[in-house]
């Protein structure tokens, strides 16, 4: 690449970009990229897929795991833009030719379809997203008699967490049980059996689970001969935010590069905090090791976003950790306040403190959409809520229910996927509920007639319905058997399941005009696909957000303030922050203080928070706060400390403050007035 190209990277991003140099077409030693926040981490990456590609490697034989198609597609258009200025016109073939660039889950998809018959697979799989397995598991759970017990067996949702933390973690049932859910630890033989049942289910109807498809890619990659020939496909193998991968997503890679020759992972240590999904910050720290001693580290520590003052006060809370890569992030940026460590007296004043304040900067040109509250759990933004509505300021809460999640849009989806696979119970007996007259008995009744009837199309014509649903029978076979023989072709599908839907949503929901909004946009999406299969794989593995269901009714406002977790924070970035509830008990959560490691991830968890500000940054510190206890004490209030991790060697990097101001009141004298009065003689006197 020339010059020129490099001339928007700092000395360390250009020292990433061309790791190898001209040479890297013939593959390059393993090289581990340290971001730190605001680093321009993206930029750094797609310059080096640029650079592999300019340097005579076929896109094609390029692997970019990230973990969202939206990130893919960024990544796919900076290539572009960055391969435009070396290329020219050819910049566009280049970057098209990055086929093979999108989420571990929908890669493991496609490479499970192009080896589906050397690993018993049937390519025809369908996939079930979280809530379809959930409801799986829930099936067998009743058919076993678990939800039965004499003691309260686990939810759902629960097991299904279980199973998920088995797999992905790579870790024994017992162990999991001991250290995530120890109030499951009674039920281990019983979920051995569920979770034997459920892999049994999903085989015989032919689906597969989020977890399934990076499992099955791991266990693929265990036959020398598969492994070799999936691994030769690829000269260069680059991954994102590899502090988010868990062993399961590690152990993959390094079946595609056991010598790590030209792998390129990028990502922050301290940015590692998704352990509840399994992720591990032990890959990121341990890669060094593991390819010892050819593997190279370059960290990037200017920070493109933050201000020195935040920065300073980051790195303090983050250099407390017992275990990280050493960085300090910089700026050019020098001139700025301390971040603001605020104390008030409940969490009421700290609601109406940062209504305070959001509006004040609201009124010095800075926007509610530039502004964000983040808080660790939920429920802690519930009092700034009420305050919020009270004073009329618009807000969007993150992160809320996924498309997939919203019940019309799963009820549309379930017939194309049941038309797909007629073997997927979950979806077909979602369908029959729809229809009045068919309860769940019925339902089970009508699927076992047709799994009786072997493979093949289902032969709908041969069930026996309740008498009462005849008619609307009658509509659902007849769109099912046009489906079958795709004869309205891709997406006009989709339009004629909508069709068929369209009274039964009118029916079931009073909200159905934004409800169809919902399905047009449905059908917007299916048209960017070439068929059925690859609309159903890919968007079931990465939902866009809904705008109905549980989110809530849009409002019309073009400007709103965002209330976030940290969690959905992670990757943003706003003019103005403010962080709730910055004591022991929130930050870190009583809930994630009994290991090191948890704590560990707590303090990430504050360093992610701090450094998504830009400008100015609040840390709010709530002296009493409302606690729910799930035992017979009921509900109670809890006097509260500054977090641990921000101890007394570091507050001089804040600015200490107390809202409101105190009163000046001497001690001693009264407040208000002295006058009594009695209201009720008043109260009298009106009917006399």
């Amino acid at each position: 690449m020339s010059a020129s190209s490099f001339a928007q990277l700092n000395a360390q991003q250009r020292r990433a970009v061309e790791h190898g140099g001209a040479a890297v077409a013939k593959g390059s030693a393993p090289l581990l990229i340290i971001a730190g926040a605001g680093s321009g981490k993206t930029n750094t990456l797609a310059h080096r897929v640029a650079h592999i590609v300019m340097c005579g490697v076929d896109p094609r034989r390029i692997l970019l795991l990230t973990f969202s198609r939206r990130a893919a597609a960024e990544m796919t258009r900076r290539v572009q833009r960055v391969a435009a200025r070396t290329a020219g016109t050819q910049a566009g073939a280049l970057a098209d030719g990055l086929t093979w660039s999108g989420t571990f889950h929908a890669i493991g998809a496609r490479l499970l379809r192009t080896y589906a018959d050397q690993i018993g697979l049937n390519r025809a799989f369908t996939i079930h997203d979280r809530e379809d397995s959930a409801d799986l598991i829930n099936l067998i759970r009743h058919e076993l008699g678990l939800s039965k017990t004499g003691s309260r067996f686990p939810a759902k949702h629960t097991c299904l967490a279980i199973y998920s933390r088995v797999v992905n973690a790579e870790t024994a049932l017992g162990e999991v049980l001991g250290s995530s859910f120890p109030w499951c630890v009674a039920f281990e033989s019983e979920l051995k059996h569920l979770f034997g049942a459920y892999v049994e289910a999903k085989q015989s109807q032919n689906v597969l689970d989020y977890d399934d498809l990076l499992l099955y890619w791991a266990q693929m990659m265990r036959e020398p001969a598969i492994a070799a020939d999936v691994a030769s496909r690829f000269d260069h193998v680059l991954v994102d935010e590899y502090q988010d991968t868990n062993r399961l997503q590690a152990s993959v890679l390094l079946a595609l590069k056991p010598d790590g020759c030209g792998l390129t992972v990028v990502g922050d240590d301290a940015q590692s905090i998704y352990s509840f999904r399994s992720a591990t910050v032990r890959n990121i720290l341990e890669f060094p090791d593991q390819f010892s001693p050819r593997a190279e580290i370059i960290t990037l520590d200017q920070n493109y976003r933050s201000t020195q003052p935040i920065l300073a006060a980051a790195n303090a809370v983050i250099g407390l950790a017992a275990e990280r890569f050493t960085k300090n992030l910089w700026s050019e940026r020098r001139a700025g306040e301390r971040p603001a460590l605020v104390t008030v007296r409940d969490e009421g004043e700290q609601a109406r403190y940062v209504v305070e304040q959001v509006l004040a900067n609201r009124e010095c040109g800075n926007a509610l959409k530039a502004q964000a509250v983040l808080f660790r759990a939920s429920h802690h933004s519930g009092p700034l809520e009420i305050e919020l509505t009270r004073r009329n300021i618009p807000f969007v809460k993150f992160g809320g229910l996924k498309f997939l999640e919203a019940a019309h849009v799963k009820d549309v989806l379930a017939l194309l996927r049941f038309v797909e696979n007629p073997r997927d119970r979950v979806a077909g007996f979602r369908i029959l509920l729809l229809l009045p007259g068919i309860g769940p008995v019925s339902a089970a009744r009508i699927l076992d007639e047709l799994s009786a009837g072997g493979p093949g199309p289902t032969p709908l014509r041969i069930a026996t319905p309740p008498s009462r649903a005849a008619e609307d029978w009658s509509s659902l076979v007849d769109a099912i058997e046009e489906l079958q023989h795709a004869s309205p072709g891709w997406p006009a599908e989709l339009e004629r399941v909508c069709a068929w839907y369209d009274p039964h949503l009118e029916r079931r929901h009073e909200d159905a005009v934004v409800r169809r909004a919902d399905l047009a946009q449905l059908v917007q999406i299916a048209s960017t696909y070439a068929s059925r299969e690859r609309f159903l794989t890919e968007l079931t593995l990465d939902p866009p957000g809904a705008t109905s269901d549980e989110a809530g009714t849009p409002h019309l406002d073009e400007d709103y303030l965002i209330l976030s977790t940290i969690h959905s924070a992670k990757g943003q970035e706003w003019t103005s922050v403010f962080v709730l509830n910055a004591v022991d008990g929130c930050i870190p959560s009583d809930l994630a203080t009994g290991t090191t490691a948890e704590i560990e991830e707590e303090r990430r968890l504050l360093y992610v928070a701090m450094t998504r500000a830009k400008d100015s940054l609040h840390l709010i510190m709530p002296q009493r706060f409302y606690v729910h206890q799930q035992t017979n004490r009921g509900d109670r209030h809890l006097y509260a400390t500054r977090t641990r991790f921000i101890p007394a060697a570091i507050l001089n990097l804040f600015d200490g403050r107390s809202w409101p101001a105190a009163n000046s009141t001497p001690a001693g004298a009264q407040r208000g007035p002295t006058a009594r009065i009695d209201i009720g003689v008043r109260l009298r006197s009106m009917w006399r």
